[in-house]
């Protein structure tokens, strides 16, 4: 696969937001067990009617800005990824550089990708810094995908948490390089979808009608679809070759990363890959007990929770794996110097 590398980002902080509900797995399901054995999920953090995406986001922003001692006119770039927006229009990057109160001069964008999208905002803000076109970029990465599941869908009902993250990047000349390996599979894309609601398929009251499905689910059009064999066989083909690739182009054996971070898809699917690849079980860090899938924010989210007492330590080799709806895949081999890594924080409204 082909690789890029991109030798000027520094990682400088990082800090995530969680809604403070915390729902346990629990309760009248059926085979309660099986789903935590192959999920991996005993708890999920799920956001309230009047909580966005936005709002968690925002709350990491505002943690590591003032931990790093930042000044928020000192930032070039806000890069906002996500798949629950606040808005069709603007974009909700707008409204947060306005919330933050960061520069006119600051450049603001949404991206909309899932779980790759936290890798791909890395290169994109590597590639900004990289060019000279920003000195310092926060990235801010986050879903609230359990407001668009349905509850009587086994499938993805206690599988998707939410999390609002924020990464602090800024220009080092000499940086050790970053070396990104990204894909794309779109003939995958009606497999993990939300098929109505939007302008290809507007919303009416047939789309909005909950109807029982597949394995006596239920659903409507304008709710989360997630095919999971198929998602299964996607990350099996494309994923083992990403991340050897990111080590090829990095010189890592694939004992030399002190950690990997992999998208939290389930605990089976991970399992299966560090398995099939022969990775270091040790240094596969899974943090879905807690949280779930948060989609893009997982990979910061897991980083924040699971990972600040050995960065702090000193310099770390990280490979963060990305992949899923789209089809979708990024990975990331870099190098790290103990940046801040904030506590989890418990966000709720005052």
């Amino acid at each position: 696969m082909p690789t890029f590398a991109l030798n000027a980002m520094k990682l400088a902080g990082m800090a995530a937001a969680v809604p403070m509900k915390r729902t346990k797995v629990v309760g009248d399901i059926p085979d309660l067990g099986k789903v935590i054995a192959s999920t991996g999920v005993k708890a999920r953090h799920i956001a309230p009617a009047d909580v966005c995406t936005s709002d968690l986001c925002a709350a990491a922003a505002e943690r590591i800005l003032a931990r790093l001692g930042w000044y928020k006119d000192s930032v070039d770039l806000l890069i906002f990824v996500t798949q629950t927006p606040d808005y069709q229009l603007p974009a909700t990057a707008c409204a947060l550089h306005g919330r933050l109160g960061l520069a006119k001069s600051c450049a603001a964008f949404d991206v909309n990708l899932g779980c790759s999208g936290y890798v791909y905002g890395l290169a994109m803000a590597g590639a900004h810094l990289q060019a000279g076109a920003a000195k310092r970029v926060l990235l801010l990465v986050g879903d609230t995908i359990s407001k668009v599941v349905s509850p009587a869908d086994r499938s993805v009902a206690y599988l998707f948490g939410d999390a609002g993250t924020a990464t602090a990047l800024e220009r080092t000349d000499g940086a050790v390089p970053a070396y990104f390996v990204t894909g794309t599979d779109g003939a995958g894309a009606a497999h993990l979808q939300i098929p109505a609601g939007q302008f290809r398929v507007p919303s009416t009251e047939v789309t909005r009608a909950t109807l029982a499905r597949e394995g006596g689910n239920q659903r409507s059009d304008e709710q989360l679809y997630m095919n999971g064999p198929e998602i299964f066989s996607f990350t099996l083909r494309e994923v083992p070759g990403m991340i050897n690739a990111a080590l090829t182009a990095a010189s890592w054996g694939m004992d030399e990363p002190d950690a990997y971070v992999f998208h939290q898809a389930n605990r089976y699917m991970i399992d299966y890959l560090v398995k099939r690849m022969k990775l270091p079980a040790d240094s596969v860090v899974l943090q879905l007990e807690n949280f779930g899938n948060t989609s893009s924010a997982s990979i910061p989210l897991t980083i924040c929770a699971g990972l600040s007492e050995r960065l702090a330590r000193g310099p770390a080799r990280l490979v963060l794996a990305g992949f899923g709806v789209g089809y979708s895949w990024a990975t990331v081999a870099l190098t790290v110097d103990r940046p801040l890594i904030e506590p989890v924080i418990e966000f709720a409204r005052s």
